[in-house]
């Protein structure tokens, strides 16, 4: 892990240790974690611009619990969500018995093995930045980002496990016979309680991920007095799996297979941010308002530039034509079981309208 600009520092990882740790305001934690600090070199030092933290994780492994108590009794580390009740007045719980992280091949989180996350010319960012620089205007920007896009010279492809250099606009680094790389296998098990009702385990895996590109920003409106943001989520993976399987994980049903899957997920944009907020009831809302119209502009009968509004037809151009309020998805091929349904695509899907209300069900 390297914190920068103030944190010269990486963490460098101790023999036997699965994970990986470090305290900024809260702390951050990864199974029974440790490190020590290593000094950068002043060739690493010369990467480093001095604008917010930059993190990176080396050699990094995460495994999180199952719901089995170990040879002693003892109930091992889950993550489970209460406070829950069905219509009928049970209690919900929803259990993630597993979730892990790990370098390529783990063959859906049984041989886990460490990756590297980001590096040090391109790391995971947490920063706060201009919003004039990126169509915000006159506000401060807070921003969660992964590796940056790019350009295609310098970059791999986003799909490919085995890509190299100068095909594709990613960062991060496949694995390779001598290197760990940075696209990890990721995935988790989880089943969900109503009353003394367990539903069946539910699996879902990701091979050699990249998410470079991906971002939330966060900002104050001043007129509605709330949260807003933009949330662009880039997902490449070579195969994302779904199954279903009993509690003790004897009998599965046909794994849904999805190949060559990639999302590009635009929620919220310059023009149409994402809200935040708690209404009344104490119940979540997430809202991609109706786009609010432009200064008044006629356009003209060719619809041309030349015989309308400027402003109000760029107004429309831009937000009619700019792919980063669009959405994608790929996937190569869908199956179940051993049957395959063929490829399928959906593309400039534009969200103009989204509200996402949380309920109580509780009688």
């Amino acid at each position: 892990m390297k914190l920068t600009p103030n944190l010269h520092y990486r963490a460098k990882r101790v023999p036997g240790i699965v994970g990986t740790s470090f305290v900024l305001s809260v702390l951050l934690a990864a199974g029974m974690a440790n490190a020590e600090l290593e000094d950068l070199s002043e060739n690493e030092l010369s990467e480093i611009d001095g604008a917010g933290i930059g993190v990176v994780l080396e050699d990094f492994k995460f495994s999180h619990g199952t719901d089995v108590p170990d040879a002693d009794g003892n109930q091992a580390r889950i993550f489970k969500i209460g406070g829950l009740r069905s219509t009928d007045g049970r209690d919900v719980e929803i259990v993630v018995n597993h979730l892990y992280i790990s370098g390529n091949g783990s063959n859906y989180g049984q041989n886990l093995s460490p990756v590297n996350l980001g590096r040090l010319v391109n790391p995971y960012r947490i920063d706060v930045v201009d919003g004039n620089n990126i169509g915000i205007r006159d506000k401060a920007v807070l921003e969660f980002a992964a590796p940056a896009l790019v350009d295609v010279t310098q970059g791999y492809d986003c799909m490919n496990s085995g890509a190299l250099a100068g095909s594709g606009v990613c960062s991060s680094r496949p694995a390779t016979a001598d290197f760990m790389g940075e696209r990890p296998d990721v995935g988790m098990q989880m089943n969900v309680a109503v009353g003394d009702d367990r539903s069946a385990n539910i699996n879902i895996h990701a091979k050699s991920a990249v998410i470079d590109g991906s971002y939330l920003r966060l900002w104050g409106d001043d007129d509605r007095r709330q949260m807003v943001g933009q949330f662009k989520l880039n997902f490449h993976t070579p195969e994302l799996s779904i199954n279903a399987c009993s509690q003790d994980g004897l009998s599965c049903g046909s794994r849904i297979t999805m190949t060559n899957f990639a999302l590009e997920l635009a929620i919220g944009n310059q023009l149409q941010p994402v809200f935040f907020d708690v209404d009344g009831t104490g119940n979540f809302v997430v809202e991609v308002a109706a786009i609010d119209k432009p200064a008044p502009g006629a356009i003209g009968a060719d619809g041309l530039r030349g015989s309308s509004n400027a402003e109000t037809w760029d107004f429309y151009e831009d937000y009619y034509t700019n792919p980063d309020y669009r959405s994608n998805l790929h996937i190569g091929n869908f199956s179940v079981g051993d049957r395959d349904f063929g490829s399928a695509r959906v593309e400039g899907m534009l969200i103009q309208h989204l509200d996402i209300r949380t309920r109580d069900l509780a009688p």
